[in-house]
């Protein structure tokens, strides 16, 4: 039969990025951690915070939710995002983070994902760099492009990502 009415699927799609806090947008490669500067998980960026409202860096689904509460996986098409906050900050066991999204949690760039509590962090002795990684950015992204640098906005566009 003729199939007028059926959509024909897009081969490639954009996802937007945001900041996910107020503060410096860096290259991953800056991070000081080198498991996230030399992209062995996977390709992104980071922002170091100004203060510790921490927001979605994408629009999705939350996938997943670690019960440190220093991390939380998104979904945004196919594309799997981390957003990890601070640096070796697994070890403070959830302690400057208070979490407030769930997993299967529909999420915009504007939802707020979690309150770090950016002097704690800094007393324990670790970095607040919050960073966005794609960990399967090798399968489906075809390209990535940061379009700012600088001083951003939780919330304001900073990228792209075109999808294979």
């Amino acid at each position: 039969m003729f199939n007028f009415f059926k959509k024909k699927e897009e081969e490639t799609k954009e996802i937007i990025l945001y900041a996910p806090a107020d503060g410096e947008l860096i290259k991953v490669e800056d991070v000081s951690d080198p498991v996230f500067a030399q992209k062995m998980m996977g390709d992104g960026y980071a922002v170091r915070p100004t203060n510790g409202t921490v927001t979605a860096p994408v629009d999705g689904n939350v996938s997943t939710v670690f019960p440190t509460q220093h991390a939380v996986g998104l979904l945004s098409s196919k594309l799997e995002v981390l957003l990890h906050m601070g640096i070796d900050t697994v070890s403070l066991d959830g302690k400057p983070f208070d979490t407030v999204v769930k997993e299967s949690q529909k999420i915009t760039h504007n939802d707020v994902v979690s309150t770090m509590n950016l002097q704690e962090v800094l007393d324990a002795e670790k970095e607040t760099d919050i960073v966005v990684i794609f960990t399967n950015g090798d399968e489906v992204i075809e390209s990535f492009e940061l379009t700012t640098s600088g001083t951003v906005t939780k919330g304001q566009e900073v990228g792209r990502v075109t999808l294979k």
